[in-house]
């Protein structure tokens, strides 16, 4: 039972909501581990704070070098910060990777970088190596304006690379957002995938192990 997380773009919470499903998982007693095949972004240590977040919530102990086989020290689109010194993200290294996170847990999700079409490398995408894994995806929308367009496309677009979606995540990332709940029901009347559940604006970083209680784990089928 594994899963790929994307979004409708950078910042809209996918390694909140892949935490959350971690914990989730975990508490039905089940192995886990996250996988963030590339990140971009280090602190002075040298670490992701993404990849950080998905340490803490798996209970698999797994070598960096699975979890995260691609980091890099700039915060730039992942295919432009290998660029910068001179590497080439490949995806035979990252099937390989998560194969050996597969036989070590129950549950791997795992967290794609920015939004669904990222390019990775010269020639291939974030939807590339979607369907190379060939898992269920999980879309997390970042609810605030614009979001509509947005999701609608990252949902055919996943639809058009034959994977399929498992169910999608709302996520209040804008407290100020008007209509929030028609903006809900427009996007539940038109993605083919159900509604995981919504999680509210917090004003602080919110806790992964809390936010778990807004999805509804149960919706999710392999």
């Amino acid at each position: 039972m594994n899963f790929f997380v994307t979004g409708t773009d950078t910042g809209v919470g996918k390694t909140l909501i892949s935490c959350a499903l971690l914990h989730g998982f975990a508490r039905q007693g089940l192995s886990v581990v996250g996988m963030k095949p590339v990140a971009a972004g280090c602190d002075d240590g040298g670490m992701n704070e993404d990849v950080r977040a998905l340490l803490a919530a798996s209970n698999v102990l797994a070598s960096r070098g699975q979890i995260n086989p691609y980091s890099f020290e700039r915060a730039v689109a992942p295919h432009l910060a290998a660029k910068f010194v001179g590497v080439r993200i490949s995806l035979e290294r990252i099937l390989q990777s998560y194969s050996e996170l597969e036989s070590q847990a129950d549950v791997v999700v795992v967290e794609g970088a920015g939004g669904f079409r990222v390019p990775l490398n010269e020639g291939q995408d974030s939807a590339d190596l979607a369907r190379q894994l060939k898992l269920p995806i999980i879309l997390v929308v970042g609810m605030r304006l614009g979001c509509l367009n947005h999701a609608l496309l990252t949902a055919d677009a996943i639809t058009r690379c034959g994977l399929k979606l498992a169910g999608w995540v709302a996520n209040c990332v804008d407290g100020e957002m008007r209509m929030l709940n028609e903006n809900i029901e427009a996007l539940t009347e038109r993605i083919k995938g159900p509604l995981l559940g919504v999680v509210p604006h917090h004003q602080n970083a919110p806790d992964a192990s809390e936010v778990v209680r807004f999805l509804d784990m149960t919706l999710l089928k392999h």
